[in-house]
């Protein structure tokens, strides 16, 4: 793709993104930038979310993977279905009934203010690295595609990129995202689609044939039975409903949308359909990963090592310029619509959660407005780290410990609603940074201790059994709430 080219597509990209920036922007106060107001329509925040749940890793690794995973993720999706629909009948009305803006205060009223600051930590922890990461791998990708030909270092790359983010989220905050985010699900939508419909054109086939070949073909095998396997059914659809419920209803990120709702009821009911639609729309990306292996077949195009490398390789040496083009607007629409709102929900529980600010005060808007430049340095500083070390192992492993520290927050909030029991605050800081470091134990010898069982995404579950555990052997005698 030539540099012309990618220079109109990322102006046009981003003259839409601000010119939604600028709209949003009107009329705000300092509370807008937390909660929306709580005016946000309910369909809006379910389309917008469809964007920030399917990341840029996602956008380029689904479709991979079918190569060595085949249909069986479709097994993870249905446990996050279920999933979506117990944070909207469990944790959406407590959410509500208290009122919060970031989720992590119900840990400081049901438990204590080291609980509190424990359970949220492990959010900015999580988020931060998890953000960056996923920002550093498609950074890495447009970098090598399309800045290197401009003569752009990837600092500079990664630099414009957060202060692009910085720059129309700074005002209206949560509102803007969610809008921007409907953009941006747009343009991913309609860029897999169409991505699917050329490559069957150019094998000569209508639709009718295209579902046929998807259908018939090996790689669109969904379930595995094996209890052993990773991918084994059971394993994967507990995974995807303890993920779920972990990364979407205990994360400030994906619930802070929900809560600006104007009610529990519209917090519900986007939810309900979000759900629905993230599945049709990861079939979407399945059904590309089995084109895209049809299509290497029949063209006689190697498969690379790296099934990562997959897609972006067709896409821009193969499918000629439009498919170069959709596949830019996806992956950039893909990495911004997880980014700002990452951006967005960890300035938010900072100052909720660690400065104490009141959303609805004028006089927290400069104290917010400094968080939120603090954030995007710090993610800078976190992508440039992991350029440095310039090792994918080394950043993977830094990615994978970073979700241990999740398992916490399940165990905190399931012990909190499920039981009625008091906990020793004062030890709960130490009992999260014990429970992934067990976990870390039992995962690395499972072969040897389980009779050749490994743990896949179902690890999740066990970090957060270890924490319920250990929270109730922290009970206060004789002391319930």
């Amino acid at each position: 793709m030539s540099a012309t080219i990618l220079f109109i597509v990322l102006v046009c990209f981003f003259g839409l993104v601000f010119g939604i920036s600028h709209f949003t922007s009107k009329n705000v106060n300092n509370e807008t930038f937390f909660t929306g107001n709580r005016r946000s329509p309910w369909y809006v925040v379910a389309f917008a979310m469809i964007g920030t749940t399917i990341s840029g890793v996602t956008f380029i690794s689904v479709p991979g993977e079918v190569g060595n995973s085949g249909w069986t993720y479709l097994q993870f999706l249905l446990g996050n279905f279920v999933g979506y629909w117990v944070v909207a009948l469990v944790l959406i009305p407590l959410y509500y009934k208290l009122n919060l803006v970031s989720i992590y205060t119900y840990l400081d009223q049901r438990f204590g203010v080291r609980s509190y600051k424990t359970g949220s930590f492990f959010f900015l922890l999580s988020r931060t690295i998890g953000a960056s990461f996923r920002m550093y791998l498609v950074a890495g990708v447009l970098q090598l595609a399309f800045f290197d030909a401009l003569g752009i270092p990837f600092v500079v790359t990664v630099a414009i990129a957060i202060f692009m983010i910085w720059a129309y989220t700074h005002r209206a905050g949560i509102k803007t995202v969610i809008y921007t985010d409907t953009l941006q699900t747009t343009f991913l939508v309609v860029s897999v689609i169409l991505t699917t419909i050329l490559i069957s054109r150019q094998l000569d086939m209508n639709f009718g044939d295209m579902v046929k070949a998807i259908d018939e073909h090996p790689f669109s095998k969904t379930f595995d039975w094996d209890w052993r396997s990773k991918t084994n059914f059971f394993k994967q659809f507990m995974a995807g409903l303890g993920i779920v419920i972990v990364m979407n209803g205990l994360d400030q990120d994906m619930m802070q949308k929900s809560l600006t709702c104007k009610s529990k009821r519209d917090a519900q009911k986007n939810l309900f359909w979000f759900s629905l639609a993230f599945i049709l729309t990861n079939l979407l990306f399945l059904s590309l990963g089995v084109m895209l292996y049809i299509y290497a077949q029949m063209k006689g195009i190697p498969v690379p090592a790296k099934s990562d490398d997959f897609f972006p390789l067709l896409a821009l040496s193969h499918f000629g310029t439009i498919a170069g083009v959709l596949f830019l607007l996806g992956i950039v629409s893909a990495t911004y619509s997880s980014s700002d709102s990452a951006l967005t929900a960890l300035t938010t529980s900072f100052c909720i959660d660690f400065l104490n600010l009141d959303p609805k005060s004028p006089d927290s808007k400069a104290a917010r407005k400094k968080v939120h430049i603090g954030f995007s340095v710090l993610i800078f500083l976190v992508i440039v780290l992991f350029r440095i070390i310039n090792n994918e192992s080394v950043v993977t492993a830094v990615f994978k410990v970073a979700g241990y520290t999740y398992g916490p927050l399940l165990g905190l909030f399931a012990f909190g609603i499920l039981t009625k029991r008091q906990v020793k605050d004062r030890w709960v800081p130490i009992l999260g940074i014990l429970s992934p470091v067990i976990t870390y134990i039992i995962n690395s010898n499972s072969e040897a201790w389980l009779g050749g069982y490994k743990f896949g995404f179902e690890l999740l579950l066990l970090n957060g059994m270890i924490m319920f555990t250990g929270l109730w052997l922290l009970t206060k005698k004789n002391e319930t709430e």
